[in-house]
């Protein structure tokens, strides 16, 4: 019978450097043709979204769902055997907050500068914890400065990831504290105008743009766009429908569709990336099912080594 895995089921067999192994690897196998990834779904009905995402990796099918709705979001990922079989239902804010901050350092893994050693973050909600936590596995960041329009919030987040990390994580007296000097920036808010001002940024930046995945928001400006040198997107079909982001810098002829990069052939080596270390570099970071399957498979395995999980009564 198939497995009805919690949060804490999640929490407890998905730390941080496993998810951005899986996505590593599932980029791989998207390259080379051997995974499907399908743009994100959206449906409504009196004042609530559907959202679903849909992939198949590694032998496996599956799909995010997930609810927004004014009295809140829920997600849930249902994992299936290659022979129709549901393997999982898996409850899913976790693994999409782990997911999220692990396209992030994946991309900081090969797209910043060997040598980065500073981060800069906007945002303090629910995924910007993950975001510093993957982009520290990914380079030995020393300092990291965080702003938030919140200053009590900032205060409490930037002590807790302090002592979660062991590492300074500072309050920034702005975003522009935050961004100058960065070597690596990550934006993670639900903005509808760009947090910083793009030529703010130094030479060898690299920058993930988390936050945004509707073309009415706004992380990053056509500055930030104009400047990259190599703009990544999870994926092109996904980003072309939500990216406002990039969409923006298309419209004010900043940016040209036909330069979006898959990050999924970065990885495998299939396209280029960084060549040079006075290169500013973009990740367009919009969430797609095929990182979900990636950690849900992750997840589901490491369960079923360690008996985690209640069975339900559903017959295969």
């Amino acid at each position: 019978m198939p497995l009805y895995l919690t949060e804490d089921d999640v929490a407890a067999t998905l730390p941080m450097t496993a998810a951005i192994a899986a996505l590593e690897r599932a980029s791989g196998e998207l390259a080379a043709g051997r995974a499907m990834n399908a743009p994100r779904q959206r449906v409504k009905a009196d004042g609530t979204v559907l959202n679903v995402l849909v992939a198949a990796y590694d032998g496996r099918l599956g799909h995010k769902s997930y609810t927004s709705a004014p009295r809140g979001t829920r997600f849930w990922f249902t994992l299936y055997a290659a022979n129709g079989d549901m393997l999982a239902l898996i409850e899913a804010n976790t693994l999409g907050q782990i997911r999220t901050g692990a396209a992030s350092g994946l991309a900081t893994r090969v797209l910043a500068r060997g040598n980065a050693r500073s981060l800069g973050v906007i945002g303090t909600g629910f995924q910007a914890c993950t975001q510093i936590e993957a982009i520290c596995a990914a380079r030995p960041i020393e300092r990291a400065r965080v702003w938030g329009r919140n200053p009590e919030r900032l205060r409490t987040f930037c002590t807790e990831m302090t002592a979660q990390l062991k590492r300074p994580i500072e309050m920034a007296a702005g975003p522009r504290d935050a961004i100058e000097g960065a070597d690596v920036v990550a934006t993670i808010t639900n903005a509808v105008r760009p947090v910083f001002d793009g030529n703010w940024l130094a030479p060898g930046t690299h920058v993930n743009a988390a936050g945004s995945n509707r073309t009415t928001s706004l992380e990053i400006d056509v500055d930030t766009v104009r400047r990259a040198s190599v703009v990544a997107v999870d994926d092109v079909a996904q980003a072309r429908v939500e990216s406002g982001d990039l969409r923006a810098a298309t419209e004010a002829g900043m940016f040209r569709w036909i330069d979006a990069v898959r990050l999924a052939d970065i990885v495998a080596g299939r396209a280029p990336g960084r060549t040079s270390d006075e290169q500013i570099t973009l990740f367009e970071s919009l969430g797609i099912g095929l990182w979900d399957i990636a950690v849900a498979n992750h997840v589901f395995d490491a369960c079923v080594a360690a008996g985690r999980g209640i069975a339900l009564p559903i017959p295969s």
